[in-house]
């Protein structure tokens, strides 16, 4: 089998959430909380011989793939269908509570390339982004659908586009005659609209747009607050968690609650005293995101936007905060 993505921060992965020296060592539980192709889970079950993973994704053509791959390891590793946030709020009561979890946020290099889905605007594919195809709307669906001011309003929050009226308004004048079903259209319709000297900057200037509507799609950063949440309380005691994150919007997500968790205190601003008596439920391994070694963006162009945090679980608390998480 042709594998086509390269794990992110691999090797800062294997080391920071590494089982070695911990009371758990020999007999660790880690969910991989974004299976993908399974790249990061198959290096971590080479390496840790006494590791299980359980492994999820909301994409069944995608897991199916990793199935293939991960199949050496037998019993050591077992999958789950769906959405992160939906096995975290109704943890499997057949697992033990996990040791490590990892969260990799980016989309795979595979759903580029291979899906057919409109990832990409390199390709001329049905205008999709869908992880899971079989359910909510597609990108084509808010693109041809949604009011100009909404659709301008999205592509600027989620995809920190400032051209986002210029944008918008020319998707709807093109879907006024016809709807917009595909990525190469939609494109070539944001190339169109915009500045000529925009047009050759870094990055292509429907990549923000892209972006937005991808995260729109799949409900990224919606998900993502009680995702963490819900999985820091399944963690156990002593455990490690980290998440790689690939935009300044979900990084903000994610540090702004592992700072929450690593506050010895938890009372809202608005106390003057603190009563919580000092509850810090995690302490941060990671103070500051861990990013890739230049060798790393040189081999692997889409490492180079990717940041890892890293935090332990100190203890429960079922009254830890959500303050200050950016919700979307």
């Amino acid at each position: 089998m042709e594998i086509v993505h390269t794990p992110v921060l691999l090797n800062e992965c294997l080391e920071y959430l590494s089982p070695v020296g911990e009371s758990y060592a020999d007999k660790a539980l880690m969910i991989d909380s974004t299976l993908g192709e399974g790249g990061h889970t198959y290096n971590f079950l080479k390496k840790y011989p006494s590791l299980s993973v359980i492994g999820l994704d909301a994409d069944k053509v995608i897991q199916a793939r990793a199935r293939e791959r991960l199949a050496e390891f037998g019993e050591r590793v077992h999958f789950f269908n769906g959405w992160f946030q939906d096995f975290y709020a109704n943890y499997p009561s057949e697992y033990e509570r996990p040791n490590i979890i990892l969260f990799d946020l980016g989309i795979s290099v595979f759903h580029y390339e291979k899906s057919e889905r409109g990832f990409s605007f390199r390709y001329d594919e049905k205008l999709d982004m869908r992880l899971n195809s079989s359910e909510g709307e597609s990108a084509a669906d808010l693109v041809n659908n949604l009011p100009e001011e909404k659709l301008a309003d999205l592509i600027y929050l989620y995809g920190e586009e400032k051209l986002s009226r210029r944008i918008a308004h020319a998707i709807v004048e093109v879907r006024n005659g016809g709807r917009i079903e595909s990525s190469k259209a939609l494109a070539e319709i944001i190339w169109n609209a915009v500045p000529a000297n925009y047009r050759y900057g870094n990055i292509h200037p429907a990549t923000r747009t892209f972006q937005a509507l991808r995260i729109a799609v799949n409900g990224e950063l919606k998900r993502l607050p009680l995702a963490l949440h819900n999985a820091f309380g399944c963690l156990k005691e002593g455990g490690k968690m980290g998440v790689i994150t690939f935009h300044s919007l979900e990084d903000r997500i994610v540090k702004n609650y592992f700072r929450n968790l690593g506050k010895q205190c938890v009372c809202p601003p608005e106390v003057a005293i603190c009563r919580c008596g000092g509850k810090q439920c995690a302490e941060l391994i990671t103070r500051k995101p861990i990013a890739p070694t230049e060798e790393e963006v040189r081999a692997n162009s889409p490492s180079r936007s990717a940041k890892l945090r890293v935090i332990r679980k100190i203890k429960d608390d079922t009254e830890y905060h959500l303050d200050g998480v950016v919700g979307f």
